[in-house]
């Protein structure tokens, strides 16, 4: 399975742990993104994370999805802040953690990078 196309725009993807929306959701959850963060969002996918080598024991029995959605490049610096509050992630701090051998998502999240 490859990445979802992201929309014109839409360059920074972020990570939110623990967060599920579901597909027919999807406009729900982008309209709240605007009116809590004031921030474009395009939803893109949840992913169940896949427990690595080093976790195993702590998560063996632990089913967990994260989100991952794209804001709007107009919007990223007004979410940048706030963001942190809820826990979400910009895509390149969990790609730092995949090269470190941490390896929740599939390889394929590298596609999300925009640098």
């Amino acid at each position: 399975m490859n990445c979802i196309a992201r929309h014109d725009g839409f360059s920074q993807v972020c990570v939110w742990p623990g967060t599920t929306v579901g597909a027919d959701r999807v406009k729900e959850f982008e309209e709240y993104m605007a009116e809590e963060f004031g921030a474009r969002v395009q939803y893109l996918e949840e992913i169940l994370i896949r427990p690595g080598q080093k976790y195993t024991t702590a998560y063996a029995d632990h089913q967990r999805y994260d989100l991952f959605f794209a804001v709007h490049e107009d919007d990223i610096a007004k979410f940048a802040v706030p963001r942190l509050y809820a826990g979400i992630r910009w895509i390149e701090d969990v790609l730092a953690r995949i090269n470190t051998g941490w390896d929740w998502y599939p390889e394929r999240v590298v596609d999300y990078r925009s640098w």
